[in-house]
């Protein structure tokens, strides 16, 4: 990607220059009146696009992977997340402890598990798939599916197994003592599980089938590539469906939102993705999320410029894509969007300062006219992205980034 402090007109190279100077004269501290800017961010988070928010909401908030590096010690995601919950949260405090005196707030929960009021666990769509969830990569891996057809073949009759078990889906999806467990934690207040986000069905696809095969089979057996989306549809709809009859809410009460991540849709050409992601879009976010006023959203942080045009027809409420794609080539297709970026990833992690408030310069420049952008990272925020860079992002939020 371009440097984007080198593309700045010299007038804002040298405010992003002048931020810097503050900031070291401050002890390598952005100035930032933080109680103003926490009030602002409450305002302004409510709805980006208001026409009296005081600023733009900050969406690049340091989370949980942050921590290694912010407090110097070695990273392990699976100790952290599963293996040792005591830890984490004495390591979480330490962190909170810090970001309260850097960004004047502590980040992390340091809420403690609660066994008891834990839902028991029900078959996932992967689980529909015959799909075997693994996770890979050692102490700083991450979850994977593992392929559940590999042949034409294989794949037809893995549809028609999956179609045999929409047909009882709730008594494959629900343990068996799903009823106890219901009235227990009904009576504790707890509310039942839903389904309002998944990998997208590019993603999802491209796991269950393989990315390779699936995009070679577009073009040897269009008509298996389809079945694959409607009985893909098909089965989303109806394991939503299963929760929502569960938690007592008719196909009305059920609206609001639908969330994607569908980060392999990129794979994708126009003409694929017609094919097999936008029955599916359609389907879904006419069943949860058809009115103007609901949530349709999609992360995607790859390269989507190619496949914005399909995605403007869905008139997506909410979006994070990659840091390719400019604030003002999104908003040309998705103007109800709340625009979540366009702030790279890596310029973040590696605490790149001048580009820091550079990128954000220039995403506000392209979005001050119509709103609608929350700062953030277009795509995930990662370990190495530091507290102080974070307040550096609301001492430009604060200097530079007001509608008032």
């Amino acid at each position: 990607m371009a440097n984007a402090y080198e593309m700045l007109p010299q007038a804002e190279k040298s405010a992003v220059d002048r931020l810097l100077a503050d900031t070291r004269a401050n002890q390598g501290l952005a100035p930032v009146d933080l109680e103003a800017f926490w009030r602002d961010q409450e305002i302004a988070r409510a709805d980006p696009f208001g026409a009296d928010i005081p600023q733009v909401p900050l969406g690049a908030i340091c989370n949980w992977e942050c921590i290694f590096d912010e407090l110097g010690i070695a990273q392990d995601w699976w100790r952290f997340l599963y293996a040792d919950r005591a830890w984490a949260l004495e390591i979480s405090r330490r962190y909170n402890d810090r970001a309260e005196q850097i960004v004047g707030r502590r980040l992390l929960s340091e809420e403690p598990d609660q066994p008891e009021r834990q839902w028991p666990e029900v078959k996932a769509l992967h689980d529909i798939f015959e799909a075997e969830n693994v996770w890979e990569g050692g102490a700083n891996g991450s979850w994977w599916l593992r392929p559940a057809a590999g042949t034409p073949a294989e794949l037809a009759a893995l549809l028609d197994r999956v179609e045999a078990r929409l047909e009882t889906l709730r008594d494959f999806m629900l343990p068996a003592n799903w009823e106890a467990e219901q009235r227990r934690l009904r009576a504790l207040g707890v509310p039942p599980p839903l389904y309002r986000a998944q990998r997208g069905p590019c993603t999802f696809a491209c796991s269950i089938y393989g990315p390779e095969n699936l995009l070679l089979l577009a073009y040897d057996d269009p008509k298996l590539f389809a079945r694959f989306s409607a009985v893909l549809g098909r089965a989303i709809l109806a394991r939503a469906r299963v929760l929502d009859v569960e938690a007592g809410l008719t196909p009305e009460t059920a609206q609001g939102r639908w969330a994607w991540a569908d980060d392999n849709s990129c794979l994708f050409t126009p003409a694929m993705y017609e094919v097999f992601a936008m029955p599916i879009h359609r389907a879904v976010f006419g069943a949860y999320a058809p009115k103007p006023e609901h949530t349709r959203y999609q992360h995607s942080d790859s390269n989507m410029a190619h496949l914005l045009p399909l995605l403007g027809q869905l008139d997506l409420t909410g979006t994070n894509f990659g840091p390719t794609l400019s604030v003002a080539e999104i908003r040309r297709h998705c103007p109800h969007a709340v625009i979540e970026g366009q702030l790279a990833p890596f310029t973040f992690s590696r605490n790149d300062e001048p580009n820091l408030v550079a990128e954000f310069l220039r995403d506000f420049g392209q979005a001050r006219a119509d709103r609608g952008l929350r700062f953030a990272t277009a795509g995930s925020i990662n370990n190495g992205s530091r507290l102080t860079g974070m307040r550096l992002l609301m001492a430009a939020i604060q200097r530079h980034g007001r509608y008032a």
